[in-house]
C-alpha cells in the first residue's frame, strides 16, 4: 500500500508580493516612541529656559503696575496696566536725569565696545601673524588678564586716575573700558584659523601695506570673531557697576546701573522710586535684547569657528 506525501506549494509570483502588514515588513518593526533620556533632556531645557525668563516675565508685568499694586497684587499678572504713563514718569523724573544715564550707558558701551573690538582684533591678529621676540610671554599676560577679576582692578584704576586728573569724567570709564584681554584671547585664536597666510602673502605681492591688509582684508575675514568680541564687551561695559561706582561722583555722569542703584537706595524715603526703578530696569534690558537678537547669528559662528578650529 503506497503512502502518498503532501505536496508543498512553491509560492507564485502573486504569493510573493503580497502586502504585509504594516509595521510587520522586513526591517519596518514597530514604531518606538521618543527615548526617556530624550524627554528628560528636553524636560530640563524647558525648566532651565523658565527660569530664565521669568525674571524677565515678571519684570514686564511690574512695569506696567503703579507703586501700590507692585506691592499690594500678585506679581506675576497684570492689574490695572499703565504702562505708557509709568514709562513717562521715568524720563521725566529729576529734570529728565534717565536721559543722561542712558546716554552715558550708550557712549561708554557703544564706544568703548567698539575700541575694544579694533584694539583687540588688531593684537590678536599680530600675535597669530607675526612672529617676534616675546610673542608667547605676551600672549601669557593677555591669558593671565583674562583670568583677573575686574573688580579687583577698580581701585588701583582709582588712584591711577586721580593722580592724573581724570577722576570724575567720562574717560576714567571709557579707558578702562576700551582693554579686553578675553577679546585678544578670541581674536588670536580666530585669525589662526581664518585668516589664510595665502591670501596675506598675495597682498603684499600687490603691492598693500600691512595697514591696508588688516583695514580690507583681515578685518572682513575676521567678522565674526569682531562682532563676538563687541558683543561680550558691550554687555559687560553696559552691566557694569562697580568700576563706575568708584570712579565717577557726579550723577549726571552715571550710567543706568549705577543711577537705579541710587534710586533703589531712595526708595525707602520716596516710595514712588521703587516703580521708577522697575520701569528704568525694564528699559535698561531693551538695547541688550536687541543687540543679542541682531548680532547671535555672528556670535554663534564666532565661537563655533574660534573653538572648532582652534
Amino acid at each position: 500500500m503506497s503512502v502518498s506525501t503532501p505536496r508543498t506549494e512553491e509560492p507564485t509570483a502573486a504569493s510573493a508580493h503580497v502586502p504585509q502588514p504594516a509595521g510587520r515588513g522586513r526591517g519596518n518593526g514597530p514604531r518606538r516612541g521618543p527615548k526617556p533620556s530624550r524627554i528628560l533632556l528636553v524636560a530640563l531645557l524647558t525648566a532651565a529656559a523658565l527660569y530664565f525668563l521669568l525674571p524677565v516675565y515678571w519684570l514686564v508685568v511690574a512695569s506696567t503696575k503703579s507703586s501700590a499694586d507692585l506691592f499690594g497684587t500678585f506679581g506675576l499678572w497684570f492689574s490695572d496696566p499703565r504702562w505708557l504713563d509709568n514709562l513717562s514718569k521715568v524720563f521725566s523724573y529729576g529734570d529728565g536725569i534717565f536721559w543722561s544715564w542712558t546716554w552715558n550707558s550708550v557712549l561708554y558701551a557703544g564706544v568703548g565696545g567698539a575700541l575694544a573690538t579694533l584694539l583687540a582684533g588688531a593684537a590678536g591678529y599680530a600675535l597669530a601673524v607675526y612672529r617676534f621676540r616675546g610673542r608667547e610671554a605676551v600672549f601669557k599676560v593677555v591669558l593671565a588678564g583674562v583670568l583677573l577679576p575686574s573688580t579687583a582692578l577698580a581701585l588701583p584704576l582709582y588712584l591711577l586716575f586721580s593722580k592724573v586728573g581724570l577722576a570724575n569724567t567720562y574717560w576714567a570709564v571709557l579707558i578702562p573700558s576700551i582693554v579686553s584681554p578675553f577679546g585678544v584671547y578670541l581674536c588670536r585664536i580666530y585669525a589662526e584659523a581664518a585668516v589664510p597666510a595665502e591670501m596675506l602673502e598675495a597682498a603684499r605681492v600687490d603691492g598693500a601695506g600691512e595697514w591696508r591688509i588688516f583695514g580690507t582684508l583681515v578685518l572682513r575675514t575676521m567678522t565674526p570673531a569682531l562682532v563676538t568680541v563687541f558683543l561680550f564687551q558691550f554687555v559687560g561695559i553696559w552691566n557694569n557697576y562697580f568700576l563706575p561706582l568708584v570712579m565717577l561722583s557726579d550723577d549726571r555722569k552715571y550710567p543706568i546701573t549705577l543711577g537705579l542703584t541710587t534710586w533703589q537706595a531712595a526708595a525707602n524715603r520716596i516710595p514712588e522710586l521703587n516703580q521708577l526703578t522697575v520701569g528704568g530696569a525694564f528699559l535698561s534690558i531693551l538695547p541688550l535684547a536687541a543687540a543679542m537678537l541682531v548680532l547671535q547669528r555672528y556670535w554663534r559662528s564666532g565661537l563655533t569657528q574660534g573653538s572648532v578650529k582652534g
